[in-house]
């Protein structure tokens, strides 16, 4: 995509494809990261769905590549991440996954993204979706 077409990705995050520092920073220790560009970022950052099966699977879908890691077994699953990888937190609205991307800022991971909106805001983009 070239620079200043809508939904384009940022001219930094073409370059290197860092999308992490395109990111809006939020008083938590992580960024808030739109919908569009968690898509077109999906292949270069973890994605980090904490909602709870039914709901990974139900009506709104997952983001292809995200891995299910419902919020209440987050803390036990984080332990052997790359405190340096570029993660996305994805819930429903984005209020479970802001909390979870705040609690991995806490335990030291530098590049967390909270997905704004969520997958209702993810969806409302008409961004592909797994249903399954």
């Amino acid at each position: 995509m070239r620079p200043g077409i809508a939904g384009a990705l940022p001219l930094a995050m073409q370059v290197n494809g860092n999308v992490f520092d395109t990111a809006r920073p939020m008083r938590g220790g992580y960024r808030d990261i739109a919908p569009s560009a968690a898509y077109q970022a999906r292949e270069t950052v973890r994605l980090i769905d904490v909602r709870e099966p039914l709901e990974y699977t139900g009506e709104l879908g997952h983001i292809p590549g995200a891995e299910l890691v419902p919020l209440d077994t987050l803390d036990a699953q984080h332990g052997g991440w790359d405190k340096n990888a570029e993660i996305v937190v994805i819930c429903r609205s984005g209020a479970r996954s802001s909390r979870a991307a705040e609690t991995l800022a806490r335990a030291g991971f530098h590049r967390v993204m909270n997905l704004a909106g969520g997958m209702i805001a993810y969806n409302a983009a008409q961004l592909p979706v797994v249903r399954t």
